[in-house]
């Protein structure tokens, strides 16, 4: 348990110090005074001021904060020149949008550093057996890991659809499927006599096999890091879009009044990470990646006291021709935070009662993730 908190607290800290670190080096490179730079979150324990800017460790473990001068209000604007709220519109929006292009930044790093280690996936026409479930007729017949279907009866055979297709029209019949079989350097084409269960268990099909055209594709050293890359951002906007259409569906259902019950907070985040710790470094670097990409996509909300509800304001104040009131800002930004820290004890009580009734993290898990 130990070890999965403090995997849990290193990951939560990654992210939100590379957003973090966005907005503080932004906001050096717009002359804005950053008054703090924290590790943690306060108490502070320990600071050195290094120029003009105070670096902190601060009690609460996990992730840090930017402060910066004249953030929100002229309330306590010594250096008006260098505050962040007389800072031109372009300036404000750099500085606001450099968090969450630093999130984006660190998922194509982790989507490309696995890429770099696990190989490239690509599409093949070879439909491959990947497993093969005890018991089944797929087991009886002999079909082996590692066989490649060529032929199911006459019909030739390049896709996994195709193959699904053709046993789902052949259940209850006698079937002949040619299988291609290496052993070392040898290949020899095997045909087997299969029938198709007519009402096969759940999740094991008509066959009880696995199949998948996809390969992994290993490019030379020198050049997976720039194909890791590639993919890197493919994968990350796959992720980007399959999260803004999930945000959509659920803001769809709260307006509809259905309350969402599949969402995690932090324990749910918690377990998740936890898992996938289980299955390896490159596993967790993946989950990294996704994480980071969420935090993209929920900090661009136009929700006031998120960057995304930031950003609203100096539309706004494009739109209206001159800026708005501090305290208003700052008063919409403070009601918005209660209400996100309002939700975030909200969706930890439903984690908490779901882990409890889910009986451990592997229920909780479940769960989560039907």
């Amino acid at each position: 348990m130990a070890i999965s908190i403090l995997t849990f607290l290193i990951v939560l800290s990654v992210l939100i110090l590379a957003h973090e670190f966005g907005h503080y080096w932004a906001a050096k490179r717009a002359g804005v005074l950053v008054e703090e730079f924290g590790l943690g979150y306060p108490p502070r324990i320990y600071g050195k001021k290094i120029g003009e800017t105070i670096y902190s460790i601060n009690l609460l473990p996990f992730g840090g904060f930017v402060r910066l001068h004249g953030e929100i209000s002229q309330e306590g604007v010594t250096k008006p020149k260098r505050s962040f709220i007389n800072k031109s519109k372009k300036a404000r929006i750099t500085v606001l949008l450099a968090g969450v292009t630093m999130n984006l930044l660190l998922a194509v790093v982790a989507f490309a550093t696995v890429y770099s280690f696990s190989g490239i996936p690509k599409e093949t026409e070879n439909v491959r057996v990947v497993d093969v479930v005890p018991g089944s007729p797929a087991q009886t017949a002999k079909i082996l890991v590692g066989d490649v279907v060529k032929k199911v009866g006459d019909e030739e055979v390049t896709a996994v659809s195709e193959f699904i297709e053709i046993v789902e029209g052949s259940k209850g019949e006698r079937l002949t499927i040619e299988l291609e079989r290496i052993k070392g350097e040898d290949k020899s084409l095997e045909k087997i006599r299969i029938t198709p269960r007519e009402n096969p268990p759940e999740d094991e099909g008509p066959l009880g096999v696995v199949i998948s055209s996809t390969e992994v594709y290993y490019p030379p050293v020198w050049q997976r890091p720039f194909v890791g890359i590639y993919y890197g951002v493919k994968e990350a906007l796959f992720w980007g879009a399959t999260m803004v259409a999930g945000f959509a569906t659920l803001f769809a259902n709260l307006f509809k009044g259905q309350v969402p019950q599949d969402i995690a907070g932090p324990v749910g985040i918690f377990a998740l990470t936890s898992e996938a710790a289980k299955y390896g470094v490159l596993t967790l670097i993946n989950f990294v990646g996704i994480l980071s990409i969420n935090l993209v996509i929920l900090n661009m909300l136009p929700f006031p006291a998120l960057d995304g509800g930031r950003l609203m304001f100096i539309g706004i104040e494009s739109i209206i021709g001159r800026k708005i009131l501090p305290k208003v800002e700052a008063t919409l930004n403070a009601i918005g935070m209660i209400i996100l820290i309002s939700l975030l004890v909200a969706i930890t009580v439903q984690d908490v009662r779901r882990l409890v009734s889910a009986g451990g993290i592997s229920g909780f898990l479940n769960s989560i993730l039907r």
